[in-house]
């Protein structure tokens, strides 16, 4: 390698160099930057710069609008002096990077509805359990009337309860399928009745009739059936049986209305039958309608109101074409 020779000058010149110190001007105040302005020292000099955030426009320095260079937020951004920051919309929170927006479960956070919350993007909504609907605020649950909405949810009477409603009988009855009444047969579940008594149920309740309800001078011949004897001398003016029966019906059963027939056991060669209501039919509530030689139908032709008991004597009258015999036979009907 060739060697360069050096003079003394140089060397001594190089030496001085060597020996001399940066003067920091951004210390010692002696730079003339503006105040906007950042002094950055160099050796043997300084630089003025823009702070960060800033640009420089001419010779003064100028915010940056980050949020006009996009992407910086995810969603919002709202730009400061020298700097900006990310804003979310309502329903959602930022992230740990201070940039990116996720979605607040507000079920879970802050779970205002009164039954149940469903959380969605952003936002969250609120439902009722059956039974229930939201009120105005869209939070709480109200309860639905179920009565109210319709007459026709229960046979009888509806009854209104928090989230539901039920159905309810009048005495005598029961509820089947939820909404139905049905007639309880008390003569089947709770007999009440006497040994010498007979349990006749009927709609919404029972009544107990006498086994044998025949009155002297009759004799019971068979169930419900009592006879006079024409061997006895005061069975002569009195009818020649008396046949008892028992029915229901409701009270808003409509009217004209067939309701109920009688016809004879025992039919004699030349005779002519005849009906009439005999007893029990002082208001006119009943109509008797001959419907053939040998038989009768009753019919309702005013609404009853009850719960009432109401016996009507159906009588037959019998009597043959030279009219030497004479005839008649009673069927007591009890309504209820």
């Amino acid at each position: 390698m060739e060697e360069i020779p050096t003079s003394p000058q140089s060397t001594q010149t190089l030496s001085v160099l060597l020996s001399l110190s940066d003067i920091d001007e951004c210390t010692a105040g002696t730079h003339n930057c503006r105040a906007d302005q950042v002094c950055i020292n160099l050796r043997g000099s300084f630089t003025c710069q823009c702070p960060p955030g800033y640009q420089k426009r001419g010779e003064q320095c100028v915010d940056i609008d980050e949020c006009a260079i996009p992407p910086y937020c995810h969603q919002r951004c709202v730009n400061t002096p020298g700097s900006f920051y990310c804003q979310c919309s309502p329903g959602f929170q930022l992230a740990a990077n201070n940039y990116t927006c996720v979605d607040i479960n507000e079920c879970d956070a802050s779970n205002q509805c009164a039954q149940q919350c469903y959380n969605i993007l952003g936002s969250f909504i609120c439902q009722c359990n059956q039974g229930y609907e939201l009120s105005s605020d869209r939070l709480n649950c109200e309860d639905i009337d179920e009565c109210r909405t319709s007459s026709y949810l229960c046979q009888y009477q509806c009854v209104n309860e928090p989230g539901k409603f039920s159905c309810m009988c009048p005495q005598g009855y029961q509820v089947v399928r939820g909404r139905t009444c049905q007639d309880i047969n008390e003569c089947e579940t709770t007999n009440e009745c006497r040994e010498d008594e007979i349990c006749w149920n009927y709609h919404g309740g029972f009544r107990c009739y006498p086994r044998n309800p025949c009155q002297d001078p009759y004799v019971l011949t068979s169930e419900n059936r009592c006879v006079c004897p024409v061997s006895n001398a005061m069975c002569r003016e009195l009818p020649q049986s008396i046949v008892y029966k028992y029915m229901s019906i409701r009270s808003d059963r409509s009217v004209p209305s067939d309701i109920f027939q009688i016809q004879a056991t025992t039919i004699y060669a030349n005779t002519i039958n005849t009906f009439r209501i005999k007893s029990g039919n002082e208001n006119g509530e009943f109509y008797l309608r001959q419907t053939s030689p040998v038989s009768a139908m009753l019919v309702l032709v005013k609404s009853l109101s009850g719960p009432r008991e109401y016996i009507v004597d159906l009588e037959m009258l019998t009597v043959n074409s030279i009219g030497t015999f004479r005839t008649s036979s009673v069927l007591r009907l009890t309504i209820i």
